[in-house]
């Protein structure tokens, strides 16, 4: 059995190709239940949660655990949020093949989930991202949808100048010949924007949605508590909404819980799930007037065909 740190992981994955392994893995048969999210205490505000997220296909069995502590950072610069590892099995003999560092597997998952999204619902000619969020993950999220798309202009929106400016720097290491820069007024880079990828801890909406222009492909990922939301009720009822998995974010996505106990949407209304629109069942977006919403909370099968690409490369 292999064990596959950090480092290998950054050193295989590329998110032109790890965007494709995972429409193909969605587009075929899997399994997948429900995953188990576990509030240590369950009345902290800080949310601390350990998770178990299980999965199978065709060639691969696989499990991911991983703990949640978001105050972490608040206590060291060296600790992060989130530590995970992901552990696979061959499908048909139950061998274990590999443990594989979950924490930046994660990060590559996340983005390239919403890169795929993004390649299937967003419009044609969006070059414009707006990206909310200055975590771990920021610099992820703009690099997938630059993948998928001819962007070449983001603003990066935070609550520290000194974080905005290390995600920019992050972004221009990788992308040089994009323009990238401070969103110095949310609101109005709100209706710039052709994509909002949103990538935060926020409890609570970010912006006003009557802000959102028609035709912008919003991207919701920083959430997977049923009391929070990253954008308010109104923005669902403007919106074509598809999720990464409605078995997790119909039990955990407040962005979809809340308007639905507010009695101003319905689950129902959910147009699709990502399975649907690799395999073709949903045609996704239907005018370049449509805003479209993508929600994640994170899928366990989007986990292993991850830590399988990884292992492919390794063994």
């Amino acid at each position: 059995m292999l064990l596959l740190d950090e480092n290998r992981v950054q050193q295989t994955l590329s998110f032109e190709e790890l965007i494709s392994t995972l429409k193909n893995t969605f587009s075929k048969p899997f399994g997948m239940p429900q995953r188990q999210v576990f509030e240590l205490e369950p009345n902290s505000e800080s949310h601390d949660a350990f998770a178990v997220l299980p999965s199978w296909s065709e060639e691969t069995i696989a499990v991911k655990a991983f703990t949640y502590m978001p105050d972490n950072p608040k206590h060291s610069d060296k600790l992060k949020s989130i530590y995970a590892q992901i552990m696979i099995f061959d499908r048909k003999t139950g061998v274990p093949q590999a443990v594989v560092d979950g924490t930046s597997a994660t990060y590559w998952r996340t983005a390239a989930v919403s890169g795929l999204a993004s390649q299937l619902l967003a419009r044609e000619s969006a070059s414009k991202l707006l990206l909310c969020g200055t975590g771990n993950l920021a610099s992820y999220m703009a690099l997938a949808h630059a993948c998928v798309r001819d962007i070449n202009q983001i603003r990066v929106w935070g609550r520290s100048p000194e974080k905005m400016d290390a995600v920019i720097s992050e972004i221009k290491a990788k992308r040089p010949d994009i323009e990238v820069s401070r969103c110095a007024d949310l609101n109005e880079s709100v209706g710039w924007a052709d994509i909002i990828s949103c990538a935060t801890r926020s409890p609570e909406p970010l912006f006003d949605s009557s802000l959102v222009s028609e035709g912008t492909h919003v991207d919701l990922v920083g959430n997977h508590l049923k009391t929070a939301r990253e954008c308010d009720s109104q923005l669902l009822n403007r919106s074509s909404v598809f999720v990464d998995s409605k078995v997790n974010c119909f039990a955990e996505a407040g962005e979809l819980l809340l308007p639905v106990s507010e009695g101003v949407f319905s689950l129902d209304e959910v147009k699709a799930e990502l399975t649907d629109l690799c395999k073709g069942e949903h045609n996704g977006r239907q005018t370049d007037e449509e805003i479209t919403l993508f929600k994640s909370v994170g899928s366990a099968i989007g986990d292993l065909a991850t830590a399988q690409l990884v292992y492919q490369y390794s063994k």
